[in-house]
């Protein structure tokens, strides 16, 4: 069976935050060989702020910014509700940097008085402000192999992560049907409300389990003078992904380093060939 790739269009979150850099790096990871697909594929980028905007996506970026701010903003907007059925209902590919990752989190901690809505999509707990207040932002050179070989740059050369009052993943949430109710049970927390998936091919993504793609130490230099952060453990996990759902602590856009976008572009490929062969053998049964 031939699966001819339409054009694809891929939306940037544009209600707050650094929504014009992604978009940028994104015009900019096209141009990649990996994600030209042999010159075949013509790739749309746009900024969306309205659900008409949203349902001509195939897919989404979720930028850094204030996540309570875009939750507020979504929720006045009328996008709450269509960006739940984007990402667990449709489980189209959508990627959360820093406040993108908390809006994406089953659950997170540390909420303002009166919490904040989640989209939901990563079985995570996270850690808002993990690494304390704005004045204690900073960057850090990691190895992140998954990038492979991106044809802009070497995986092997380190990657610049931008932190900024960024969350971590504090924990990997199980499975369950409906909201996570235990941690819903928990001071100070806040959960994703529950979606019914589409179709097959989107519960088979809700079965895939959380995979960590990428650590920090918390005994790096970087860290040393900074009171607010604490962790038992000798890291943080910084970059996560589940089925269609990605996140990442960091801001890859506020860099002008392009291989996650490339990356990301080619795991959308992906996403939309998957999609093309499933809905061609369903019509044909």
């Amino acid at each position: 069976m031939t699966v001819t790739i339409p054009d694809v269009t891929v939306g940037v979150l544009a209600l707050q935050g650094a929504f014009s850099e992604h978009v940028q790096l994104l015009r900019q990871a096209a141009e990649s060989p990996r994600a030209k697909h042999g010159n075949t594929l013509k790739w749309a980028f746009t900024e969306v702020r309205t659900p008409k905007e949203l349902s001509a996506c195939d897919a989404l970026i979720i930028p850094g910014g204030e996540s309570t701010t875009m939750s507020l903003v979504a929720a006045r907007s009328g996008l709450l509700d269509p960006l739940r059925e984007f990402v667990k209902v449709l489980r189209k590919p959508t990627w959360g940097t820093c406040a993108g990752l908390i809006l994406l989190a089953e659950s997170a901690n540390r909420t303002k008085k009166g919490g904040q809505d989640l989209i939901g999509g990563l079985d995570v707990r996270v850690n808002r402000n993990h690494f304390g207040r704005q004045v204690e932002s900073f960057q850090a050179s990691l190895s992140l192999p998954f990038l492979g070989d991106s044809m802009v740059q070497s995986a092997e050369q380190p990657y610049r992560c931008v932190f900024i009052r960024a969350p971590v993943v504090e924990r990997i949430l199980p499975h369950q049907s409906g909201i996570q109710s235990e941690e819903a049970a928990q001071d100070g927390t806040i959960v994703a409300p529950s979606q019914t998936p589409a179709d097959e091919l989107a519960k088979q993504q809700v079965k895939d389990e959380v995979e960590i793609m990428a650590k920090l130490s918390t005994q790096r230099p970087e860290l040393q003078n900074n009171q607010e952060h604490q962790h038992s453990g000798t890291e943080d996990i910084i970059a996560v992904r589940q089925g269609n759902v990605f996140g990442t602590s960091f801001h890859p856009e506020l860099t002008d380093d392009p291989r996650i976008h490339v990356w990301w572009l080619g795991e959308v490929l992906k996403a939309t060939q998957r999609r093309q062969e499933f809905e061609l053998a369903d019509r044909s049964v």
